[in-house]
């Protein structure tokens, strides 16, 4: 049993490396683009990181037809006012209508934008995500052969939560995805998607049916990416460390909360991490020689995952079991207060 589990977790390492390899990466300088892009950008009491967000949107370079339209999700902190006061009459700011029953908040911020934008390619940002002035024109040029591509932001973690738990979202898809066959299948249940930065091709969104066919979906990129997949399109992953980064929260509070709302959808997961990533150090006394060696595989899987996505290597991968175990409480609240969430302000059901 002992040596199954290592050789388990040797083959996932080794996955990671080959998918490490296989990743699409953004062309170093990007073309000029030539269609109508439009950035989407929705927001919900954001007065304290829209700025940057916003700045970097207005540097963009490359993208001659570039629209930017910013929607403000009934925010109470001002938000509206300050991209006024940025941006000016250089975005297009308008106030979200109220939320319809059946649908989250997200999903339907995302569908009144998709319907303002005017151009050939949505490009969706969150206001916790600060874009390279290249970022846009490099997202167009990555879908190529694609309907929808999510260049994965680098995630800026600086407090212990962020460090310990942040990483493990690259390297869960770097791990268990097969990334070119997710590229190739047309099964929808083999897709993933990260929303804080998102392009996707008009008419494949609208063959997807747009966020409102993920209206009630608390993962609404990933479900987003599974209806472009249904309707017949290609989706792909690409590495956005140098395009994009993205401080989700700032605090253990902030990110206790955060995967409370969504971590439930990783339930059936834990088990299988538990066995490969926790178990191994737990009996390292019993069994020294092989889950030690499991320790050592899974550890370097983290640095690769680390490496390619430009989170810290030392000692942050060193505490992979300590990340995989958190991870784990995090599902289990979640899965616990189903049904009992509110995210600003509103439920989440």
């Amino acid at each position: 049993m002992y040596w199954l589990v290592t050789l388990a977790v040797g083959l996932l390492t080794a996955h990671t490396a080959v998918n490490a390899l296989l990743l699409r990466r953004p062309p170093a300088t990007p073309s000029t683009v030539d269609v109508a892009v439009s950035v989407l950008l929705p927001v919900r009491d954001e007065a304290h990181r829209v700025q940057p967000c916003l700045r970097a949107l207005l540097a963009q370079r490359g993208v001659p037809r570039l629209q930017i339209v910013v929607l403000d999700d009934g925010s109470r902190d001002g938000t509206a006012a300050l991209v006024r006061r940025v941006a000016g009459d250089r975005v297009r700011l308008v106030t979200g209508a109220p939320l319809p029953p059946g649908w989250l908040g997200k999903p339907y911020a995302c569908e009144q934008l998709a319907r303002l934008a005017t151009g050939e390619v949505l490009v969706f940002v969150d206001a916790d995500v600060v874009l390279a002035p290249d970022a846009v024109a490099a997202a167009v040029a990555l879908l190529d052969g694609v309907d929808l591509v999510s260049p994965y932001p680098r995630l800026v973690a600086r407090t212990w939560s962020e460090r310990l738990v942040q990483p493990l979202l690259q390297w869960s898809w770097l791990t268990f995805l097969p990334l070119r066959l997710m590229e190739r299948s047309r099964r929808p249940s083999l897709a993933a998607a990260g929303g804080q930065f998102l392009a996707v091709d008009r008419a494949g969104y609208r063959r997807a049916g747009g966020h409102a066919a993920v209206r009630d979906q608390v993962l609404e990129d990933v479900a987003l990416a599974r209806a472009v997949k249904r309707s017949g399109g290609r989706i792909a992953l690409a590495d956005g460390s140098r395009l994009a980064a993205c401080r989700m929260y700032t605090s253990w509070a902030e990110l206790r909360d955060g995967y409370t709302k969504s971590a439930s959808a990783a339930a059936a997961a834990v088990v299988p991490l538990l066995l490969l990533y926790l178990l191994p150090p737990a009996l390292l006394a019993t069994a020294p020689w092989p889950m030690a060696v499991a320790v050592a595989l899974g550890i370097a899987g983290r640095l690769v995952a680390a490496r390619v996505s430009g989170a810290r290597l030392l000692p942050d991968c060193l505490l992979h079991p300590v990340s995989i175990a958190l991870f784990a409480y995090l599902v289990a609240r979640s899965v616990a207060g189903r049904g009992r969430v509110t995210w600003k302000g509103r439920p989440v059901r």
